[in-house]
């Protein structure tokens, strides 16, 4: 997750962005673009990293005494389930990033694989033309990478 956290701000930091605009905004300096989406991307990161830590660590004896290890299997797979669904949006967040990075670069086309994904998402989120709340497009995208919607040799990509 630290590294789709790290290739968005690559892409809105334009000290390492290699020519795109602040932000990824159409008019950097009065829009945002893509700068709240990141501080939201670093929170989901945040919250991965504290749902981590291993359950087992905080073990206590049960049953009087007489079993001393509870696997904590559950509260490990429900932690997880977590994170996948923080991890989905951290994707979400960067695919949109990426997305428009593209719009940035434009006549210049990407690989044919990447302009498929373009393609895909650009039919569930539109371009950034100017600010508007992400939150909405960043959870269409999430439920899309859930449902395998860009996953390699599937259909609808």
């Amino acid at each position: 997750m630290s590294i789709s956290e790290r290739r968005t701000d690559r892409l809105i930091n334009p000290d390492k962005s290699e020519g795109l605009p602040a932000f990824l905004a159409q008019q950097p300096g009065l829009q945002s673009g893509f700068m709240i989406a990141h501080v939201a991307a670093a929170s989901l990161l945040n919250e991965a990293r504290v749902l981590a830590h291993p359950a087992s660590t905080d073990n206590v004896s049960t049953s009087g005494g007489k079993e001393d290890h509870v696997s904590m299997g559950m509260t490990s797979a429900l932690k997880l389930r977590s994170i996948v669904d923080l991890a989905e949006n951290l994707v979400a967040i960067e695919s949109l990033a990426g997305a428009e990075g593209l719009e940035h670069r434009r006549p210049l086309k990407a690989g044919a694989g990447v302009e498929r994904a373009f393609a895909a998402l650009r039919k569930i989120a539109p371009a950034l033309t100017q600010d508007r709340p992400l939150s909405g497009d960043i959870a269409r995208v999430a439920e899309a990478i859930r449902r395998g919607d860009f996953d390699s040799g599937h259909e609808k990509l």
